[in-house]
């Protein structure tokens, strides 16, 4: 398929044709002018003089219309060069079955709790979501997924791509603090529903990984939600934490037992309701390994196949004749008539 990118430069090819019209030769008028002046001779009988000698005015020669066509044709390809002729390829992309799934996880400072344990040894909650969720994200194989951290404020890591290792890769660079010590849920929620709208209807789902309250952000996560339902959005909620009552945590080099890292649980609970999706209670590695199981288990949507349209410019063909064009004016500069004059004159 051949197309030209911006086919109204075209409208510039007959500029030359229509100079003569714009901007009208006045040598003509000046040469007729001088040759009235030129008049000298004085004789009697001028009409037998003239008939004496036969006059006639030398028609124009080959050279002059040669010299024009090489002109317009050094215009002609430089205005087709500039309206970008392409050849189209089509190019037909077949997606798998699968979802677009959005990652929001909590990366407040919270998350550096040592509330999980891995083989008798005490790991931070953001240990082990990496852990859990970097496996799930290995086995999404066909779905589009993305990553959006949050803390005071919310932020797209990875938008959603089919690119699963460099997900992961992002995945695991993540620490606590890295958006804020804040928990912005419900800017995490809108974040990803302005992310997952724009994708095809009954595939869009969101995981929100969060352990605490909402503490910052300009939306409130209900809200949030509220928007999600609407723009068919599906969230599952996974709280992040154990039950106990004083839980351990690095501040400042140190292990520190706090009593205020406790999660809204029934918050998560309204979001996930409202999001049309399930909440789970991670407390351990295994109960966290069972959601994951569970999510994966989802229905997937239909296969969607989208055709574009790939460019090959060809403005270097047009280029080239104008080119030969300069060449050819190169070689004859002043036309056919002046370079005979100036050999003969040598």
């Amino acid at each position: 398929m051949f197309e030209f990118h911006w086919p109204w430069v075209g409208l510039l090819l007959p500029l030359p044709l229509l100079l003569p019209f714009l901007w009208p030769d006045r040598r003509a008028a000046q040469d007729e002018e001088l040759e009235g002046q030129r008049t000298t001779l004085l004789h009697p009988h001028l009409q037998e003089l003239r008939s004496a000698f036969q006059v006639r005015r030398p028609g124009r020669r080959l050279a002059g219309w040669l010299h024009k066509a090489l002109l317009y044709l050094l215009w002609a390809g430089l205005v087709l060069a500039l309206m970008r002729p392409q050849w189209l390829e089509p190019h037909t992309q077949v997606s798998t079955p699968g979802y677009d799934l959005m990652l929001a996880v909590d990366a407040s400072h919270s998350m550096d709790a040592l509330d999980f344990t891995v083989e008798g040894r005490q790991v931070s909650r953001m240990q082990v979501v990496k852990g859990v969720m970097g496996r799930f994200v290995d086995a999404r194989k066909g779905d589009r997924i993305g990553l959006i951290v949050f803390g005071s404020q919310a932020f797209v890591l990875s938008p959603l791509s089919v690119d699963r290792l460099a997900v992961r890769q992002l995945l695991d660079g993540v620490v606590p603090s890295i958006a804020g010590q804040g928990t912005a849920l419900g800017d995490a929620i809108a974040l990803g529903v302005k992310k997952l709208r724009e994708r095809p209807e009954g595939s869009r789902v969101m995981i929100l990984i969060a352990d605490g309250d909402n503490s910052a952000g300009g939306f409130a996560p209900l809200e949030s939600s509220v928007l999600a339902r609407a723009a068919g959005v599906r969230i599952y909620v996974i709280g992040v934490g154990s039950k106990q009552e004083r839980i351990p945590i690095v501040e400042e080099g140190v292990i520190k037992y706090r009593d205020d890292l406790t999660m809204d649980e029934d918050t998560l609970q309204r979001i996930a309701n409202i999001g049309g999706g399930a909440y789970f209670r991670a407390t351990d590695t295994r109960a966290l390994e069972e959601i994951s199981t569970r999510i994966s288990q989802l229905e997937k949507t239909e296969a969607e196949a989208r055709t574009a349209f790939l460019p090959t410019p060809l403005y270097r063909i047009p280029l080239a004749l104008a080119l030969l064009a300069l060449l050819g004016l190169g070689l004859f500069p002043e036309g056919r008539k002046r370079f005979v004059t100036r050999v003969a004159s040598a």
